[in-house]
């Protein structure tokens, strides 16, 4: 097939782009800005747009299918030329979900946890040398892309609720109709799209409603959640969260493993997992032992650093739960050590100035904490300035610096090494295009 991507550059699209590619269709995209490492990746395998911008002579009526990505915009002229061609648009999901009938799909949902979760089934079946095509929402040690599409007969997908493009304005993990589905947590994010948590919520609700009648529904077990799932017919389970002690040691049934993922959030991440995969005839031994080697997704409590008085970790953390639990595992696990948590507000919620109450003592676990936003981000996302004591206002942190440039933040870090001894960063983006991975490699 001759496919084209509009908006190649995002997370998931360029790793759709890549799978593609490798199953031997011919594949084009565009876009106006192009990240790394998607922009190496692209490179790397002959798919980098010649030019970035948009340009409606890409599109003739010889494309089989285009996949649109969220990014662009319904006005976008390479659209308008496909549309008005009659050619097939997908959103990614849809397209997904066109490639994936007649296997058995398993689906994580939730507000956090669900890139983790799935990681972890990923792991575990890859132990087991299952086949199976997946769709996860980072890059995994073990994985050379975040796609794969070809005749396994599972699919494992991390399932988002935001919108699934500029036509199709569902969220994505309702295209999927679930065999086997998971959720993780509901905890009010994406202001821009559901302006109330009573919005918000009801597309979990939603996501329940679309899992086949004879699976089964893995749920963390609140009440928030079991009424939102309330109205499922099909078999159901909530979890509470495995037990590990202070040295990572988990104990289920007659199975004992030291692990190297902490903090109850990941605890609840794993009992997840391990219902999923003994649904798919895993047994206890195998995947505890699988468990066992598991270090974690990319920007997941990833840590980037240790020395005798530095460690460092990265995690994806942007909606206030997450930024709560993350920050909260960290310094329990480390109890007896200074934690400075840095935090990027980056997507559209957290930049809203009605939102960032959400955050209300989200970092109080941490003994120094920072908020940082990029004016970049804010002209790129058409948000308005923020007051840096309405930020401050609304964390209710003691020991709070709000920084509002990136040479600032860029000088604060260098800093913050000869100082600290357990680093915290949590963002979406890039604090302000700080290679973090890069500068605490070369510490001395």
């Amino acid at each position: 097939m001759r496919i084209h991507l509009i908006a190649i550059g995002g997370a998931a699209m360029h790793n759709i782009a890549l799978a593609l590619h490798k199953n031997g269709h011919m594949v084009t995209g565009s876009d106006d800005e192009i990240y790394e490492p998607s922009r190496s990746r692209l490179q790397n395998a002959g798919l980098l747009p010649e030019s970035f911008g948009w340009d409606a002579s890409r599109i003739d009526e010889n494309i089989d299918a285009v996949i649109l990505g969220m990014h662009a915009k319904v006005d976008n002229p390479e659209l308008i030329k496909a549309q008005s061609l009659g050619l097939d648009i997908y959103s990614y999901p849809a397209f997904i979900a066109q490639q994936s009938m007649g296997k058995k799909r398993i689906v994580i949902g939730g507000s956090h946890g669900k890139t983790t979760t799935t990681s972890m089934i990923l792991h575990v079946l890859k132990s087991q040398n299952m086949a199976f095509d997946y769709l996860v929402g980072a890059q995994l040690d073990g994985f050379d892309h975040m796609v794969q599409l070809s005749d396994a007969p599972i699919i494992v997908i991390e399932g988002d609720e935001y919108l699934s493009s500029p036509l199709d304005r569902r969220p994505k993990f309702l295209h999927y109709n679930p065999h086997i589905a998971v959720i993780t947590g509901i905890a009010w994010d994406h202001i821009n799209v559901f302006p109330t948590f009573d919005h918000y919520k009801e597309q979990f609700s939603l996501f329940a409603k679309s899992i086949s009648t004879d699976g089964v529904l893995f749920y963390y077990d609140t009440r928030m959640i079991a009424e939102a799932v309330s109205e499922y017919s099909g078999r159901k389970k909530s979890y509470i969260g495995f037990d590990q002690d202070k040295n990572g040691k988990i104990c289920h049934n007659d199975t004992s493993e030291t692990l190297r993922i902490f903090g109850a959030h990941n605890m609840q991440n794993l009992e997840a997992a391990y219902l999923v995969c003994a649904e798919l005839g895993i047994d206890d031994q195998s995947f505890f032992t699988a468990m066992t080697t598991f270090s974690g997704a990319a920007k997941r409590l990833q840590l980037l650093y240790s020395d005798s008085s530095t460690d460092v970790f990265l995690d994806f953390a942007h909606a206030p739960s997450k930024v709560k639990a993350t920050t909260t595992a960290v310094k329990t696990q480390y109890g007896d050590r200074l934690l400075v948590a840095c935090l990027e507000l980056h997507t559209y919620s957290s930049l809203n100035q009605d939102f960032l109450p959400e955050y209300n003592q989200s970092l109080d676990a941490a003994d120094a904490a920072v908020v940082f936003f990029d004016q970049h981000t804010l002209k790129m996302k058409n948000r308005p300035d923020i007051d840096q004591e309405l930020i401050k206002s609304a964390f209710q942190h003691p020991n709070l610096r709000v920084i509002g440039d990136k040479a600032s933040m860029h000088e604060y870090i260098k800093a913050l090494e000869k100082r600290a001894q357990m680093l915290l960063f949590m963002s979406s983006g890039t604090f302000g295009g700080f290679d973090l991975k890069a500068h605490f490699s070369d510490k001395e």
